[in-house]
């Protein structure tokens, strides 16, 4: 079976777009990007979006059918490493989470009232929207055990609950609630999606969590993580996404494709980090010579780079591999994606802010910051260790238990040697 990850010249264009626009555009905002005032920031938004969607690339990573561009999975693999570049891209390209995933749900388990009511204007960018999973007190890793409940009471849903670390909760328009509707139904059957409107009665976004990349968090910024309790939250009964019972079939639908989206993004950064790396090697001397001349410094930068080659590939031949056989032949393998990819960019991080010293740990550089955001990487998207595990028992399952010596024990194995070699002589008429 062959890999063919090469890019036509006319979406190579594209790419080349992407780059110059992100570099030029973008990055150079990155210094002053938290002290503009909110107001221009959005109208500068708006006409850089404007610019993206003049080149046909805004929300590119929703099917044609479902209001997107059609560009497959590899693809769009390749545009999300440029628009890890600068992380901002996100909102200019219209990629951004938690939007994006919830956009897919929608687009696969909406009415089509509901679709023109959050889905369209989410994707032109005129609302944005907050997905509700996680709680406090229940590992996040198992929505299974999920507290949070919602009956229906006449015409109207009644949500009680208490979430946590729910993305861009304090700031967002829609926030879709995964809450229990059929308790018989457990573990995979008892939850359901339910859309609650910013400001309505009952829901109570407490606060912003402070993170280790944003200690000091602003409520209501976007990209926040807030604390939010349902108390008889009560929204009407269209509000439901699916069926009762639909919620971890639809809550997949918003993963698929968007570990590799998520992937490709951090090895973009993690690809800007080792250019900064090796800008310092070889601009900086210590001990009478270049850093570049160290040999620990060449293992960094060589062990970097083979790194970001490998998962870069790994990314790609998953892309390949979902964009001919469907997501759920990759299920495995995005698992993967995801665990690799959050690992590797963060050693790349850490050993670009050993070489640039005590001014890779200053913010002077933005590395640290980088690194402080992507520490949530092996967290978020469930952990890296429920991904591995998943994987092991995936590839597990192609093997069988023997009795007694394991399959390649030599002792075991020298009566059939010596009977091929027999066979063999007499094939080749040797006496």
């Amino acid at each position: 079976m062959a890999w063919d990850f090469e890019t036509e010249p006319e979406f190579q264009e594209q790419l080349d777009w992407m780059r110059e626009f992100i570099d030029t555009e973008i990055v150079p905002l990155e210094p002053i990007l938290d002290e503009l005032p909110r107001d221009e920031w959005n109208a500068v938004r708006d006409h850089l979006r404007q610019k993206v969607k003049d080149r046909g690339l805004w929300g590119a990573f929703l099917d044609p059918k479902l209001g997107g561009q059609g560009f497959g999975q590899l693809k769009l693999a390749l545009m999300s490493e440029q628009i890890g570049r600068s992380m901002v891209s996100m909102v200019i390209f219209g990629v951004q989470a938690p939007d994006s995933g919830n956009m897919e749900l929608l687009a696969n388990g909406a009415t089509d009232e509901q679709k023109e009511r959050w889905l369209w204007p989410n994707l032109r960018g005129e609302i944005t929207s907050a997905f509700a999973l996680t709680e406090p007190f229940n590992a996040g890793a198992d929505p299974t055990k999920i507290s949070t409940s919602a009956f229906l009471d006449g015409d109207e849903w009644v949500l009680n609950g208490h979430k946590w670390f729910i993305t861009n909760a304090s700031s967002a328009d829609i926030t879709l609630v995964f809450a229990e509707t059929n308790p018989e139904h457990r573990p995979h059957k008892h939850a359901s999606i339910i859309v609650v409107p910013a400001g309505t009665p009952g829901m109570d976004v407490v606060r912003d969590v402070g993170t280790m990349s944003h200690p000091k968090p602003e409520y209501g910024r976007p990209g926040g993580h807030a604390e939010v309790v349902f108390t008889d939250c009560r929204v009407p009964a269209d509000h439901l996404i699916g069926n009762p019972g639909d919620g971890f079939v639809l809550a997949q639908k918003r993963l698929g494709g968007g570990r590799i989206h998520h992937s490709m993004r951090w090895l973009g950064q993690a690809q800007r980090s080792f250019e900064i790396m090796c800008e310092r090697a070889v601009s900086r001397e210590s001990h009478g010579k270049l850093l570049a001349q160290h040999q620990m410094i060449q293992d960094y930068v060589a062990l970097s780079h083979m790194e970001l080659e490998s998962a870069r590939l790994v990314c790609f031949q998953t892309a390949w591999k979902m964009d001919r056989h469907g997501a759920s032949a990759v299920r495995a393998e995005l698992g993967m994606v995801k665990a690799l990819t959050s690992k590797t960019v963060l050693a790349v991080l850490d050993r670009t802010i050993q070489v640039c010293g005590a001014l890779g740990y200053s913010s002077d550089l933005p590395v640290e910051g980088w690194y402080r955001g992507t520490r949530f990487g092996p967290i978020g998207d469930g952990p890296d260790e429920l991904h591995k595990s998943v994987l092991a028992r995936t590839l597990l399952k192609g093997y069988k238990p023997v009795e007694g010596w394991p399959s390649e024990h030599i002792p075991s194995r020298r009566p059939a040697a010596e009977a091929k070699w027999a066979s063999l002589k007499a094939e080749a008429g040797v006496a």
